[in-house]
Order: structure tokens, then C-alpha cells, then sequence
């Protein structure tokens, strides 16, 4: 049997610095999480920001990071690892969280409520104080490297009785709340990102205030700050504005005929 494949600790550094405007003391709270070695949960809407924040602390740290979005087909040895053959030899090759844990990497498990609860239990050890994985099909298990950190991130909107996050599991994180940005942020964002000028990226934003506050009529979620970036991409590309909108933004949130009028009318006022 061959031994384990050697891990190159800089494959998953990311180089480029990532746009990130704070929002309040989060950078901070992660940083002090970070040197205690506590576990971190992100609680936010869907595309408010929360992959882009975790991509900008591994930056700024230095610090590898391994994302994983969850889903319910994603068992416990995608996550650890499983034996392979490889030139007709078996090969245990490590899986992301593995990997995190051996090198002192960041592993970002992305919607952590979508996975099978039978694979979620295996980040317990490795979010209390004892901060170990086991692998059970090699007899093996880890002490975690001092600097490796876990962060699990989820979107409180889409919460049920089948898809919430246990007590057992919430109450080993420490937590940051996100939201979208300020008007006045999320306008910066969406011109960098989107590639537009700040007018565009003004009505864009009040666009998505708008729509936002329309949730009670049985929209699920808001306009998502990524959906206002990709609005923003298609007019840059030349696709007029109203179109960009329909597409990016009112078709993507919802089928409901009803619901896609009434954020057509708000399109139209705006655009």
C-alpha cells in the first residue's frame, strides 16, 4: 500500500488580494477567533458577502483555505478522504477537511445545513478544545495543526425543522451575523465589482431596497448584492438595463408570475 500523497502547503494560498469592504467589527472578531483557535459560524442571506469575507481573511492571514459547499449528497469521506487505486496500487488520498487539518489551513464549509447529518457530525471533535478529526478507515486520528481553523457558514432564511443547524453543532462556534451591505457600500461594491459607473451601481442598489422590502408578499429572499453585480456585468456588456434586471435579478429570485410583475414595475420606475 502506498503512503499518503504529499501535500503542497501553497496550493490553495490565494494570491490576489480579494475587494472586501468591513461592515462593522467582523474582521476583527475573526482575527481574535483565529489566534484563539475558535471555531466560527457565519450567519447571513445568500450573497450577502459571507464566501467573499472568508476568501479575504485567508488572505490577509496567509492562510490556505480548502471551500466546500455542502449538499445533501455529500457524505463524511468526501470530506476526510478514501482509499483510490492508483497505478495499480491503493492510494489513500486525503480529503479537504483532511488536508485543512494537517497543514493549518482555513476549511470553509459553505451551507453547512444542506449536508447529511451523519457527515456533520464529524467536525464535533474538531470544534471543541480536543480539535481532532478521526479517520476510520485508516485506524487513524489527527491532532489538528495550530493553525487551522474551521468556519461554517449558513443562511438562517431557509431554516426548517428538517434543515436547521443542531444545538450540538451551533453551540461549538462562535458567531458573526452578515447582512447586506449599507446603500452607500453596497453602491462601491457593485460599481468594482460589476465594472459600472457609481450611478448605475446607485440605481441598482435602490433597486434591490425596493425588492427587499416586497419579502412580505412571499418573496423568499431580497435581491442578493451578487445579483446586483451580475446586473451590473450584462449592462456593461451592452445589454440595456431593464433586461439586465429582468434576467439577473427578477427571474432568478422567483417563477411567480405575480411576483415577477411587481418587480418589473419597480424596474421601470427606476429604469
Amino acid at each position: 500500500m502506498a503512503p499518503p500523497e504529499q501535500v503542497d502547503t501553497s496550493e490553495n494560498l490565494i494570491r490576489e488580494k480579494p475587494y472586501y469592504l468591513p461592515a462593522g467589527g467582523e474582521v476583527e472578531l475573526f482575527a481574535a477567533a483565529l489566534d484563539a483557535r475558535l471555531p466560527v459560524m457565519l450567519k447571513g442571506p445568500t450573497g450577502c458577502g459571507k464566501t467573499r469575507f472568508v476568501e479575504y481573511m485567508a488572505f490577509r492571514f496567509k492562510r490556505p483555505l480548502y471551500t466546500v459547499a455542502c449538499h445533501e449528497d455529500l457524505f463524511a469521506s468526501d470530506l476526510i478522504g478514501r482509499y483510490l487505486l492508483k497505478n495499480d496500487e491503493t492510494v489513500w488520498m486525503d480529503g479537504p477537511l483532511t488536508r485543512a487539518v494537517r497543514i493549518g489551513a482555513i476549511c470553509y464549509l459553505d451551507e453547512i445545513v444542506e449536508a447529511r447529518k451523519d457527515t456533520t457530525v464529524v467536525i464535533h471533535p474538531l470544534s471543541d478544545d480536543r480539535r481532532l478529526l478521526s479517520i476510520d478507515k485508516k485506524g487513524e486520528t489527527l491532532k489538528a495543526h495550530p493553525d487551522f481553523l474551521l468556519v461554517i457558514s449558513f443562511n438562517p432564511g431557509y431554516q426548517s425543522v428538517l434543515k436547521d443547524l443542531k444545538q450540538s453543532t451551533r453551540q461549538r462556534f462562535i458567531s458573526i451575523d452578515f447582512d447586506y451591505p449599507t446603500a452607500q457600500k453596497e453602491t462601491d461594491i457593485v460599481s468594482h465589482e460589476g465594472g459600472v459607473a457609481p450611478e448605475t451601481a446607485r440605481q441598482l442598489v435602490a433597486l434591490a431596497h425596493k425588492i427587499r422590502r416586497i419579502r412580505e408578499q412571499g418573496l423568499t429572499e431580497g435581491a442578493s448584492t451578487r445579483l446586483l453585480i451580475y446586473a451590473a456585468q450584462l449592462t456593461r456588456r451592452g445589454v440595456p438595463a431593464r433586461e439586465a434586471c429582468r434576467a439577473a435579478i427578477c427571474r432568478s429570485l422567483t417563477d411567480d408570475r405575480h411576483l415577477q410583475e411587481t418587480m418589473n414595475d419597480l424596474i421601470d420606475d427606476l429604469f
